[in-house]
């Protein structure tokens, strides 16, 4: 099977800092692969990396088999959607209006929306189940609302891949898995690639085929969740003590941060 996307060799640096190093990987076609590593190890730069949002300093990065460097804007738009963290909210547009904006790559010069593009938009918001907020403005949802809308909208670009930068952040329990659920059933019954940078690996445990652990730039660690989630290569990352066992409700790992006040040596 074609990979989704496919990395090799690839480095990045801002001027003179360098972000990211020796990065080689490649992610399967209809699975879910969630990235994670301690703040500033180049996970969001990865992200934008790979949707052309920053561009390479090589030839490294592969979408679909293609060089991302090869795609026009509008062309890598419908193959790949990308939701970014901490999206503006602060305007004047309806659920609808924003989720029939995810059409934009498949319409043509004058962007005049066509049936067909309203008929994937009404599905791409029953699939996400916010038909109750289409005509509601988005800073007059919650954080979890927002977020399906967001997510909605970026199936409406009917992509074959979808990045996320922390989509849970900020959400309460529920929200997250909801969410995280909603990611699946994507992957599952449109097969749809996802791709996901995330701060807790409890969630990516439960969810990911596949993890990719990044610290300081570079691969510490790739594969399924319990060859990555263990405790000497997490402790290690992200330089805390912590407890790693097989979670009571399914055979992936559970993650458990000891307190330092629960050490028996303080000195650890």
């Amino acid at each position: 099977m074609r990979s989704a996307i496919q990395i090799k060799d690839l480095h990045f640096s801002y001027k003179d800092l360098t972000v990211l190093k020796n990065i080689s990987f490649s992610i399967k076609k209809e699975s879910f692969y969630i990235i994670i590593g301690p703040n500033g190890s180049g996970k969001t730069t990865l992200l934008k990396l790979i949707s052309g949002i920053i561009n390479p300093e090589h030839d490294s990065i592969h979408v679909l088999g293609k060089s991302v460097l090869n795609y026009s804007r509008k062309t890598l738009a419908r193959k790949l959607a990308f939701v970014q963290q901490n999206q503006p909210v602060d305007f004047s547009f309806t659920v609808f209006e924003l989720v029939l904006m995810g059409r934009s790559p498949h319409m043509g010069m004058l962007g005049v929306e066509k049936e067909k593009d309203i008929d994937i938009a009404t599905q791409a918001i029953s699939f996400t189940a916010v038909d109750h907020l289409v005509d509601r403005k988005l800073d007059q949802l919650s954080g979890g609302e927002q977020q399906r809308v967001f997510l909605a909208r970026a199936i409406c670009q009917e992509p074959e891949i979808i990045l996320l930068d922390e989509p849970t952040a900020s959400l309460d329990l529920s929200h997250q898995i909801r969410i995280m659920d909603l990611m699946r059933k994507l992957m599952d019954e449109k097969g749809i690639t996802v791709v996901m940078v995330s701060h807790d690996v409890n969630l990516a445990a439960m969810y990911a085929d596949e993890l990719l652990l990044l610290s300081k730039g570079r691969m510490m660690k790739k594969g399924k969740p319990d060859k990555v989630l263990t405790f000497q290569t997490l402790e290690k990352a992200y330089d805390c003590k912590l407890l790693v066992d097989e979670s009571p409700v399914g055979n992936f790992p559970r993650i458990t941060l000891v307190p330092h006040r629960f050490l028996k040596d303080t000195n650890q």
